[in-house]
């Protein structure tokens, strides 16, 4: 760990980060998926902190960010018959139509306005080139642009690691471990946008995949055997590598925490911390966030779904949901005994129990993540992100809350979410096999007014368990 912090947040590694970054946002097709902004500002950030001059990062990501366009201009000059029928825009032909629309309407300022509109940011240089924009005017609108967006982007998070001890007062040693957590943060959102498209059956992975595995009779007995009846004919290639990938994650870092003996360097700062952040508003919040994850907490939230799914008769998705959440009971309860790990703080309602893994961390992966899958699978392919980070969104606070009430180290909640993610993977394995019929026809409205109904009456009239 000491050797990857010093290699990542070297400042000439940090410099080299942020010119690959603003070139890759501003590069053809590439920089349509790359959140370009966040990882700006989060490397500006990390760079500010090192005190590495601002010249320097300004030249960095002016310098990506001419190059970027300047390969999109190429791309598109070169290439202009053959764009049409390239990915992404062979399936998405509104994107390369939007762009022309934009740069027909605005000309060479098109590529200045472009820098500062997500949307056609990737696209309008690809379009410059392919509609014989001259080299001369492209240069200048390039440089102009790029002198603009250069500090518009990179100052703020700059400026805000350059003054963030002073606005927070940070534990030594603890902000290596928030800058770690924030870039595994960024990759892990970048990696499950990306990764989601290409494990379902849209994805150029999923479609080779699939080629691979109906090569050779085992595989492809296999792939046939494991395809869904609804949708239609699908491999469940996207929860199988949840499965092994969370599984591979939870192993080792299982591993790394029985040979610690103890709490890790990063639990004892993080715990320092948050106990200097600690106030009793703070407190409080926790204890309900405990309170709405624990076992009267996932019954109150649970209770009119699985009564729903009883009378509407839908079986599958009844005994799937149970079967995962009951075994997320005995997985914990088992990790538990095994590992016998202390916490750092024990109150009366949790003598007996020991810290790893983090069981409201992954009853809460289990529970709002099966549940952002039962409701993907109704919703149109483009609005289904949303529902997973719905449920990111609310599982993120309810694992935090267990550092706010001190009853948890951090990396008891880092286990307790991918022991959450291996229940889950394997409940949509089984359960994509039984997909039979739509979930369409559920009162959405009616059972989760019931749900929150249940969840405030058990925050308010019955005590912690």
């Amino acid at each position: 760990m000491e050797w990857f912090y010093a290699q990542a947040f070297s400042p000439g590694m940090l410099l080299a980060l942020i010119a690959v970054v603003s070139l890759v946002e501003s590069l053809a097709l590439v920089g349509l998926a790359v959140p370009g902004v966040v990882l700006i500002t989060a490397l500006a950030s990390l760079a500010g902190h090192q005190d590495i001059a601002a010249a320097l990062i300004l030249l960095a990501a002016f310098g990506g960010a001419v190059v970027g366009d300047g390969l999109s201009f190429a791309l598109g000059s070169t290439q202009r018959q053959r764009i049409p029928d390239m990915w992404p825009f062979r399936r998405h032909p509104h994107w390369l139509e939007s762009g022309i629309g934009f740069f027909e309407r605005y000309g060479s300022l098109s590529i200045v306005f472009a820098r500062f509109v997500g949307p056609v940011r990737p696209i309008v240089p690809l379009v410059a080139g392919m509609l014989y924009m001259p080299t001369w005017k492209f240069l200048w609108a390039n440089v102009g642009s790029a002198l603009l967006w250069a500090p518009t982007y990179v100052l703020p998070g700059y400026l805000l690691g350059r003054n963030w001890q002073r606005l927070v007062d940070i534990p030594p040693g603890a902000e290596r471990w928030l800058s770690v957590l924030a870039i595994c943060v960024v990759v892990l959102a970048l990696g499950f946008s990306l990764l989601r498209h290409q494990l379902t059956r849209r994805g150029r992975l999923y479609r080779l995949t699939a080629n691979l595995a109906r090569r050779y009779p085992a595989t492809r007995r296999l792939w046939i055997a494991m395809q869904a009846p609804r949708p239609s004919g699908e491999f469940p290639l996207a929860s199988l590598s949840l499965l092994m990938l969370s599984l591979l994650a939870l192993c080792l870092w299982t591993l790394l925490v029985l040979e610690s003996n103890g709490p890790l360097a990063m639990d004892l700062q993080v715990k320092a911390l948050f106990d200097q952040w600690q106030s009793p508003l703070l407190v409080t919040l926790g204890g309900y966030l405990a309170e709405a994850g624990d076992t009267l907490g996932v019954v109150a939230l649970i209770l009119p779904w699985l009564l729903w799914l009883l009378w509407a008769r839908h079986l599958s998705a009844f005994l799937h949901l149970c079967a995962g959440l009951g075994g997320i009971a005995v997985a914990n309860t088992l990790f538990k005994q095994l590992v016998g790990r202390a916490r750092p703080d024990t109150p009366d309602y949790l003598t007996g129990s020991f810290s790893y893994p983090s069981a409201h961390s992954s009853t809460a992966i289990v529970l709002y993540g099966l549940a952002a899958a039962f409701i993907a699978q109704e919703l149109p392919y483009r609005q289904r992100i949303w529902a997973y980070w719905i449920a990111i969104a609310i599982c993120v606070p309810m694992a935090l809350s267990r550092l706010m009430i001190g009853v948890h180290w951090t990396s008891d909640l880092i286990g307790g979410a991918l022991l959450g993610l291996v229940v889950c993977g394997l409940v949509r394995v089984s359960y994509h096999r039984f997909a039979h019929r739509s979930l369409a026809d559920a009162p959405w409205m009616a059972l989760g007014v019931a749900s929150l109904g249940l969840l405030t009456l058990r925050l308010a009239l019955l005590p912690p368990v």
